[in-house]
């Protein structure tokens, strides 16, 4: 399965909605998308709610997009984040680190 992203903009932030598998096959695309809109100087929210695998390829991408937004002091966040992502993030402890949100309900990306 390949990743997908859709992405939308309101007035906080980029929304960046990944769905299918990110792995080192294909991180290196959500890396670019992210750590552009951050360059832009907008706050970006990764919405992880179609994601079935994330590897620790994804991880890193993750992990660099949190830092280059806390060096721009930009807002980065992770909404309504799968099962299947949150099992790995709680593994490797980063639950306590990125801000992970959940949309409010009948609130649609």
């Amino acid at each position: 399965m390949s990743m997908t992203f859709a992405i939308v903009a309101d007035a906080q932030a980029t929304i960046i909605a990944v769905t299918g598998e990110i792995d080192l096959g294909n991180s290196s695309e959500l890396r670019r998308e992210v750590l552009g809109k951050l360059a832009e100087g907008r706050a970006v929210a990764v919405d992880l709610a179609g994601v079935a695998y994330i590897d620790s390829s994804g991880v890193a991408a993750l992990v660099e997009a949190y830092q280059a937004s806390r060096q721009r002091h930009l807002g980065f966040y992770l909404q309504n984040v799968s099962v299947a992502a949150m099992r790995v993030l709680k593994l490797a402890r980063l639950d306590q680190v990125f801000d992970i949100r959940t949309r409010p309900s009948g609130e649609q990306t």
